[in-house]
């Protein structure tokens, strides 16, 4: 009996798609309170102890990229600073990793594992020739404990735009905007994010990101070649070298404007997320071109700033030490300044 071309793919991409842990040292919780909540029981801490261990706080899968330990993943698996990862292919081999780029306009994220060795890897294929209707496979390690989880289905969908919640619900969770994303039916479950999306042949053609809730068969993946680029400068610079404008800010629109009785229903809001921190960051380009918090930008360039065409997505075209110029709206008055845009340190 012929074997399904899917098991020789498998044996191929399985070696190379690892689970990545998440953990930082916490205080040890001796005893807990089991309290009703919603008609649930839950655990709240009651007997904390000074002595710290180390706790798993997330994780999801990726997949290696080159012999010397090169690793791709999507941002929001790795977006702890403080936390250290594992790296793990099965129980007797798993590894420290460092993350190297942290991207989150694309979601993706390149870690590098800290030892030297000869590790199985994944070749990538050129994600702009992918078709309608072609074969592929999602491969991921789903709640970090099923390994080698397979699903097989086609590109059902191309150069879709969502926008993705990194948390339990739209209310207490990250926003994201994605654009570009090849869209599939093969089943992406919670865990499989950061695994990669292959193609017949076993390359990579895109990256795992999510996954409609209440919705049978959509998911969505990263296009491959969104961080080609950025793996190739990671590998000759040892970090990816980013222009950076050093403001915080809400992007605008009817709704936003109406509310809170702004004139503008367009550009960035130029303000800070909490109290004591500040807008705009001490030393950066946007302080020494002169913004101040609550201008508005309303132009980088000459190009409009809007929900479809943020800052970030402006300066992603720009280069270290370009110089921009910006319309600004501060109270009534539009005023023009100009920014050299510095690396982000």
């Amino acid at each position: 009996m012929k074997k399904s071309p899917i098991v020789e793919i498998a044996k191929k991409v399985c070696p190379a798609v690892v689970t990545i842990v998440a953990s930082r040292d916490l205080p040890k919780v001796e005893e807990f309170y089991f309290l009703p909540f919603r008609g649930e029981k839950v655990a709240f801490p009651k007997s904390i102890n000074k002595e710290k261990q180390k706790t798993k706080i997330g994780g999801g899968s990726a997949f290696v990229v080159s012999k010397d330990g090169y690793i791709l993943t999507c941002n929001h698996v790795v977006e702890e600073s403080d936390a250290e990862y594992t790296v793990i292919f099965d129980p007797d081999h798993k590894y420290i990793a460092e993350v190297l780029s942290r991207d989150p306009l694309t979601d993706t994220a390149i870690l590098k594992i800290k030892d030297s060795n000869f590790f199985p890897f994944l070749k990538m294929a050129n994600s702009d020739k992918v078709e309608l209707g072609e074969s592929v496979l999602a491969v991921g390690n789903p709640l970090g404990e099923f390994e080698d989880t397979l699903s097989s289905g086609i590109i059902s969908g191309l150069s879709r735009r969502i926008t993705a919640y990194n948390g339990t619900s739209q209310n207490n969770s990250k926003a994201t905007n994605l654009r570009g994303l090849l869209q599939t039916d093969a089943a992406i479950n919670p865990g499989n994010s950061g695994g990669p999306l292959v193609n017949m042949k076993g390359e990579v053609i895109g990256i795992n990101t999510a996954m409609v809730m209440g919705a049978e068969n959509i998911g969505f993946a990263l296009p491959i070649n969104y961080i080609k680029e950025d793996l190739e400068e990671v590998r000759k610079e040892g970090k990816i070298k980013r222009p950076y404008l050093g403001l915080k800010y809400i992007l605008l629109n009817q709704e936003i404007a109406k509310e809170n009785k702004i004139d503008c229903c367009f550009g960035a809001l130029v303000v800070r997320e909490m109290f004591g921190e500040p807008a705009v960051a001490k030393g950066s380009s946007a302080e020494k071109a002169g913004i101040k918090e609550y201008d508005i930008i309303l132009e980088i360039d000459g190009k409009l700033i809007t929900e479809d065409n943020n800052i970030n997505e402006v300066l992603s075209k720009c280069t270290i030490n370009q110089k921009i110029s910006l319309k600004v709206l501060r109270g009534d008055n539009e005023i023009d300044l100009e920014a050299v845009l510095k690396e982000k340190k």
